[in-house]
């Protein structure tokens, strides 16, 4: 799967395999080689058996395909040997909500590493390129991934489309909320997340633009049957909310870091809730719990309710925001009349795709309802012209086009087009992704 362009191609040769979690089975061995080039990809430990077990039971749950590339023929001696992919590349089917419950299938793309030694040989290139093309051929119209590094995946037409930031919340006298508690909270044995962890997410995607429908690893990180090092982490405590009637609508997963952690800290592992209020609530909990000082959550979102219950907002130190999803559109048509529009109004779109899968000039035309209409308008003046990752970038509403037709990104034809396409894109609540992968 090297770059059709280098002259190397005979070098490398590609597998594409099923994630096979049984011990016993047939593949697992290879399963099991490509996660620890994985884990090297990634600068982590080597996994024990233990791990490996876990995460490749999980990974076929999720029908993961994994993709490893090798090196042909002989290796040199005492260097990896030519079983270890050189580069890994995986991927899951997934839905991903697009705004007012709307879910799209989408190609996930995650566990991307090359090797350093084998850098520059188009093979990062020659992966993404098939699988993009894959997905399309099988009638996918969105693919997506979170980053490592920012500056690698705009140019395979990947565009930001959700933000986050971690943030530590004063959990002293000054942590006070508005209002009044609409549920009750109740402390539980977080094995029970197993069970309640996904079912609560279910309510929860529905609800979130941006969500993507979450891999098996979450229930068991969040219920503590998993940690980072594929043992049990015993330290995991959680918290369920119930509603006004009794429904069970939200929860948090949480771990203490420790005596020696100074200020004491509560650190969130994983917070998922249906309702506003049971997401005040929880939080109201969490800053309740005795002899502790601060509370981390590294996966918090950009516009927070939190910051407008409590009484001191500045009880909030955030981190720099930071991007966490990106898009991939690989079929203009089918993603923009997937979408249901906030307003209406129509507009003439130049896409640009360097790939060659998602360009062209299409009409946009929205009633502000339920029904979008799509259809080609090679020929047409455009009202706005901009690069497939762009299109990827406002099309959940996170980032606006007035801002990227200021940074030179978006070219606006028509004056006042881009507001128009911020007012068309925009969706019911910010949109957030809760789930890494």
């Amino acid at each position: 799967m090297a770059d059709p362009n280098e002259r190397n191609l005979e070098k490398y040769s590609v597998q594409r395999f099923p994630a096979v979690g049984n011990p016993d089975d047939a593949g697992y061995g290879r399963c099991a080689t490509w996660v620890q080039a994985v884990s090297h990809g990634f600068h982590q430990q080597r996994r024990d058996d233990e791990y490996l077990a876990k995460t490749l039971a999980a990974y076929q749950t999720d029908q993961r395909q994994l993709t490893g590339v090798y090196v042909n023929g002989s290796v040199p001696d005492h260097s990896l040997g030519a079983d270890v992919p050189v580069a890994t590349y995986a991927t899951m089917r997934k839905t991903l909500n697009i705004g007012f419950g709307r879910q799209l299938e989408s190609n996930l793309v995650t566990a991307v590493t090359v090797r350093g030694t084998h850098r520059r040989n188009g093979i990062l290139r020659g992966m993404i390129t098939a699988d993009l093309e894959s997905a399309k051929d099988d009638g996918l119209a969105m693919a997506a991934l979170t980053a490592s590094e920012g500056s690698i995946y705009g140019r395979f037409g990947f565009g930001v489309a959700t933000f986050e930031r971690s943030i530590k919340v004063d959990a002293g006298p000054r942590f006070r909320l508005r209002g009044e508690p609409e549920g009750t909270v109740e402390v539980a044995d977080p094995a029970v997340l197993l069970d309640v962890a996904p079912k609560v997410f279910e309510r929860v995607q529905r609800l979130s633009p941006g969500s993507i429908d979450r891999q098996e690893y979450y229930r068991l990180v969040a219920s503590g049957s998993i940690g980072h090092d594929g043992k049990p982490d015993t330290s995991v405590r959680c918290a369920l909310h119930y509603d006004l009637s009794g429904a069970l609508d939200g929860y948090v997963s949480y771990r203490f870091k420790g005596w020696e952690h100074k200020p004491y800290t509560m650190e969130i592992v994983d917070f998922v809730a249906a309702t506003n209020a049971g997401y005040l609530d929880l939080w109201r909990f969490l800053g309740s719990i005795d002899l502790i000082d601060e509370i981390t959550w590294a996966e918090a979102p950009v516009d927070d309710p939190l910051a407008w219950a409590l009484e001191d907002p500045r009880c909030i130190d955030a981190s720099e925001i930071r991007d966490m999803l990106w898009l991939r559109i690989l079929d203009t048509p089918a993603a923009l009349q997937a979408r249901r529009y906030a307003t209406a109004g129509r507009l003439v779109l130049d896409v640009a795709d360097p790939l060659g899968l998602a360009g062209g000039t299409w009409v946009l035309e929205s009633d502000g309802g339920a029904a979008a209409v799509v259809r080609d308008a090679a020929g047409e003046t455009p009202d706005l012209s901009l690069d497939v990752a762009d299109l990827a970038s406002i099309y959940l509403g996170a980032v606006s086009p007035v801002t990227l037709a200021a940074a030179g990104r978006i070219n606006e034809k028509r004056p006042g087009a881009a507001l128009e396409a911020q007012q068309l894109f925009a969706v019911e609540r910010s949109a957030h992704c809760l789930t890494h992968f």
